[in-house]
């Protein structure tokens, strides 16, 4: 998709991934992910960067996207031993207006988040502001996340 992107482990099965687009990869066939290509989208990350959109991943992804209000296109993708499905709208931008999350399913064992060397931080609350959708069975607002195991 035309981007740079780097991890950092957030504990167990969590990680933040940092995207941003790489001005020397040729741009993709269709308008990069998480509304990258928007031009307001370009001038907020132009003030630096910014926390802009979360992930979710789901077991089923199909089921998942039974509920979802919108439509997205999904993909299955892979790098390396790492194998996943991701749904993203056709035109790239941030499903439900960033109400909902994008929705991810690994598939086989292998996961980044397994391989990532210790950062010293640990992801223990999600806060999200205004109703989730549907396709998210757990209240809105902050919820703690259970413990990464040692």
């Amino acid at each position: 998709m035309g981007t740079h992107n780097r991890l950092l482990s957030l504990g167990r099965g969590r990680y933040l991934e940092v995207i941003a687009i790489d001005p020397d990869a040729p741009p993709p066939a269709r308008p990069r992910w998480f509304g990258l290509d928007e031009p307001a989208m370009r001038l907020r990350l132009a003030r630096g960067p910014a926390l802009i959109h979360w992930v979710e991943r789901t077991a089923d992804i199909d089921a998942a996207l039974r509920s979802y209000p919108e439509r997205v296109d999904v993909f299955d993708l892979a790098r390396g031993d790492y194998r996943w499905r991701i749904g993203v709208p056709p035109d790239g931008r941030i499903p439900c207006g960033g109400r909902c999350p994008t929705l991810i399913q690994w598939q086989g064992d292998a996961h980044p988040a397994d391989r990532l060397p210790r950062s010293g931080c640990e992801l223990v609350a999600l806060e999200t502001r205004g109703p989730l959708c549907a396709a998210i069975a757990t209240p809105a607002g902050p919820r703690r996340l259970p413990p990464t195991p040692e």
